[in-house]
């Protein structure tokens, strides 16, 4: 069963920013939510450290639990019964801890570290298939909404705003162009990295992470979407800032 880090009970209503008398606190929920590539991990982190907030990388849990599958010798196919119930089973044996300081990530399987795996192109290939089972994503949803806790953290992922924390305020859908995104992936990768095989990588993700039942990679209705194909990291943080500070939303 994965294992939160600071598990605490879920609010019942949105936390909103309070004041200290050392200056601003922040004690909200940011969600961001879109497909990879669109410098979410990166953003997150540094409107984290702006913010004085937490952060949790919830694909980062997907992808350890996809390790463990893997590891197990199963061949992840969320359309197959007995691959879907056996994912399931692993997932629920695993114990997976992640960190919420954006100056210290760290991601533990069973108590091994594996940040550097998690990034790995292997487990890249089946993160998608493992995320789609439904009893994966309501174990990790359960756990992701326990780390959430009471709030003052930044949140990552594909379904943030509509299925983990639909009162986050405010909700961000970052986007950016195929060609920006696979261009970014692939100077993650090396110079080694073939941009079109990357490109149609990420097409493929985006149509199966589009397309499952279970939480579905979605914009939320009252998200804001944010185009990052022509900003650097530094400009869509102060964008988000921006939209943390004046309390910008669709409401």
């Amino acid at each position: 069963m994965p294992a939160a880090e600071e598990s605490r009970v879920p609010p019942s209503a949105p936390v909103a920013r309070l004041d200290s008398p050392s200056g601003p606190v922040f004690s909200g929920v940011v969600a961001l939510d879109g497909p990879s590539g669109t410098g979410k991990s990166t953003v997150a982190r540094g409107l984290a450290r702006r913010l004085g907030a937490r952060y949790l990388d919830t694909g980062a849990m997907y992808r350890a639990a996809t390790i463990a599958v893997l590891r197990a010798g199963i061949a992840p196919d969320a359309a197959d019964p007995e691959s879907a119930l056996a994912i399931t089973k692993t997932v629920e044996g695993a114990t997976i801890d992640v960190s919420t300081n954006p100056d210290h990530v760290s991601v533990t399987l069973d108590g091994e570290a594996v940040d550097a795996e998690i990034r790995e192109n292997h487990v890249t290939a089946a993160v998608s298939a493992v995320s789609a089972v439904p009893a994966v994503r309501a174990q990790l949803v359960a756990a992701q909404r326990e780390l959430i806790g009471d709030g003052g953290i930044v949140v990552e992922g594909r379904d943030i705003g509509t299925v983990v924390w639909p009162l986050a305020k405010p909700k961000v859908y970052l986007t950016a162009s195929v060609e920006t995104r696979a261009s970014r992936r692939a100077g993650e990768q090396g110079p080694a990295a073939d941009v079109a095989a990357v490109a149609a990588d990420i097409e493929r993700r985006d149509r199966l992470d589009s397309g499952r039942a279970a939480s579905p990679l979605a914009q939320a209705e009252d998200a804001i979407e944010l185009d990052t194909t022509d900003l650097d990291i530094d400009q869509v943080i102060d964008r988000l800032v921006d939209m943390v500070t004046d309390g910008t939303s669709h409401e």
